[in-house]
């Protein structure tokens, strides 16, 4: 067995950034047995790997360049979801970011003391406009400095971006049905 054929852990988010990608044909005769699906895995697996880079060294770079002490990544995808679900109890918040009912009570208490947002139930999604103006805040952050990585990129680069948004959408549509 050869150093490349073992199996490796990635130390780090460079290793990724760095690691060549394999080859995206599927082989005709793959010797798994399910033909097509078994290249559909890798390129499933490669792309879940670009996008954690991609999440990730957003989340640094913006962090960086953020003035306030940034929101741990759980209680942001617990605002941006109370945004997104008006009066969304502890239960399906937890449902939907498949995490414990009390890891979600813990968030919404951190979050409320912070006065990002309200326990309430009503009409409107529980958050303050100290919270709206924040998440805007980061999102927006987040984007510029995308956007200034993204004019770097040659145009091809840039428009095969912008022409996977649609499959990716539906690729997590097709993954949440499942």
């Amino acid at each position: 067995m050869t150093a490349a054929s073992l199996p490796h852990i990635v130390s780090s988010v460079n290793d990724i950034a760095v690691a060549e990608p394999r080859n995206r044909e599927p082989a005709a005769d793959d010797d798994r047995g399910d033909g097509p699906l078994a290249g559909a895995r890798d390129v499933a697996a490669d792309l879940f790997a670009a996008i954690s880079v991609i999440r990730r060294t957003a989340r640094r770079a913006a962090r960086q360049a953020w003035t306030q002490q940034p929101l741990p990544p759980a209680q942001s995808e617990l605002l941006r979801l109370a945004a997104a679900r008006p009066g969304l109890t502890v239960a399906e918040a937890a449902q939907e970011l498949r995490l414990a009912p009390n890891t979600i009570s813990t968030l919404v208490g951190r979050l409320t003391d912070a006065g990002l947002l309200s326990r309430e139930r009503s009409a409107q999604d529980g958050r303050t406009d100290k919270a709206n103006r924040r998440l805007a805040e980061f999102r927006d952050l987040r984007a510029e400095l995308a956007g200034r990585a993204l004019v770097q990129l040659p145009d091809q680069d840039r428009q095969a971006l912008a022409r996977a948004i649609p499959a990716l959408l539906r690729l997590a549509e097709r993954m949440d049905a499942s």
